[in-house]
């Protein structure tokens, strides 16, 4: 069982829709004692960095979401929750992410003609091919996104894919039991939907 985090901001029923397409079992938590039933999590997420955090604390999420990544078990990431998973961001000042991966999240800063937020199909380019959440992608392959801010991770080794939008960025990290995506793999037709599946058969095995 797969669990996917409702704190009161996720694009919960696209991807519980993406699971349900794939016939894959996963149901959405709105409580942190719900975690105790599932193998892997998933923490989606729309809207604004400070609203994230506060709805997470709100929702008693924080500390589990902690416990649960330092005990080893797999969690994946999605838009605002893979920024959710760094330090802090330029968008809320102030207010502290997770801090499951070491970095920051900052705004575009790109020339007129690039429209921030960007909306729309791109690349992603494999940093990191050996990750299995790519198994069966090929390398380039488009995924939607939804943006206007992007993770800085500390460490290059954190990056598993990059994308090209006026600057090459992180839209995708990997660290041992996390995997996160800037863009929507449930709203990214068969490669997304082969994302998703990915990490239902990698979670299996952790």
């Amino acid at each position: 069982m797969i669990g996917i985090i409702d704190y009161g901001m996720g694009n919960l029923g696209s991807v519980t829709n993406a699971f349900r397409f794939l016939e894959l079992e996963a149901k959405i938590i709105t409580r942190k004692q719900e975690m105790d039933g599932c193998r892997a999590l998933i923490l989606p997420g729309v809207g604004a960095f400070g609203d994230c955090m506060g709805h997470l604390v709100e929702h008693d999420f924080v500390g589990a979401i902690k416990d649960w990544t330092d005990a080893g078990k797999p969690l994946m990431g999605i838009c605002l929750g893979l920024q959710a998973l760094f330090k802090s961001s330029e968008e809320s000042p102030g207010v502290e992410g997770l801090g499951l991966l070491p970095g920051t999240v900052k705004r575009f800063d790109l020339p007129r003609e690039l429209k921030v937020p960007q909306i729309g199909w791109n690349r992603m380019v494999e940093v990191q091919p050996d990750c299995p959440m790519f198994e069966g992608i090929d390398d380039r392959s488009f995924f939607y996104l939804v943006h206007s801010y992007y993770v800085v991770p500390d460490s290059p080794d954190l990056v598993a894919g990059k994308t090209e939008y006026g600057i090459d960025y992180c839209s995708c990290v990997w660290k041992e039991n996390i995997f996160a995506t800037q863009f929507h793999p449930e709203k990214s037709q068969a490669v997304g939907l082969r994302m998703l599946r990915n990490f239902w058969n990698w979670s299996e095995k952790q």
